[in-house]
């Protein structure tokens, strides 16, 4: 996608080697989100160069995404690019279009690289969802995280509910979830939402700091670790031990040819 392109949906990207880096750029509406944008991530998430090693996602100004521009929700503006279109479709078309949505966040998960959310102020809702969709992530003191669907009568949709799980429990998903209450920064890091909590003024550089010692290592190194820690909650010790042996030989081949070349 065109700088331009993304620009129309509220998007920017920048590359300075392997770091590339998302920015919500609509602080206007507090980088609220809408269907358009979650179709150019997707396809931006697609289309990055592959030596990219890390990328981090944020937002414009004092908040990182205050959730899901409420005009999708206004029936004054009811449209194809609204929430609300969705009402005009049958059940498994609603369905196949947020799936469509969630590609939006999935990309997140690609091992080609580590993403990190690099969050101050605001994570509501779909913002929240998007923080969750990274590999890790580093929120200021001032953060305030919340998934506020079910104010709204709606249930998280964009794939936020599997890494919430994962990253605090059964039970404090639910209660966080059913009440739509507010995360703090000291909290997420407490529960392990966070990989840290820094003070706002401090937040750029704890990333940077963050970024550079992952792309330190040999190139491919992360990214198999990436691989191999993926799911492997779900696989029994013999099945993780195979998919380990059988990525270390690769990368002793890797290092070999590399003193050789």
């Amino acid at each position: 996608m065109t700088p331009a392109d993304l620009a129309a949906v509220g998007l920017r990207l920048e590359i300075e080697g392997p770091v590339a880096t998302v920015t919500l750029d609509r602080p206007e509406v507090r980088n609220a989100q809408t269907p358009a944008m979650w179709l150019a991530l997707a396809e931006l998430g697609a289309s990055l160069p592959d030596d990219v090693r890390v990328v981090v996602v944020t937002g414009e100004g004092d908040t990182f995404s205050a959730g899901l521009d409420r005009a999708m929700l206004d029936p004054a503006h009811a449209g194809e690019g609204t929430v609300l279109a969705l009402l005009a479709l049958s059940d498994e078309e609603a369905s196949a279009r947020i799936e469509e949505f969630q590609r939006g966040f999935t990309w997140l998960r690609d091992p080609r690289f580590v993403s990190i959310a690099k969050v101050r102020g605001h994570a509501i809702g779909a913002g929240f969802q998007l923080a969750l969709s990274c590999d890790l992530r580093v929120v200021a003191d001032d953060a305030k995280l919340s998934m506020k669907e079910s104010a709204l009568g709606l249930v998280p949709d964009l794939t936020g509910t599997k890494p919430l799980v994962e990253h605090v429990g059964y039970a404090r998903a639910l209660e966080i979830c059913a009440t739509a209450r507010v995360v703090t920064g000291e909290e997420a890091a407490r529960i392990g939402l966070a990989t840290a909590c820094v003070p706002a003024a401090d937040l750029d550089a704890a990333v940077a700091d963050l970024a550079a010692a992952l792309v330190a290592p040999m190139a491919g190194v992360v990214s198999e670790t990436k691989t191999l820690l993926q799911g492997a909650a779900d696989r029994d010790l013999d099945e993780q031990r195979r998919l380990e042996r059988e990525a270390q030989v690769r990368r002793f081949r890797a290092v070999a040819a590399a003193f050789a070349g």
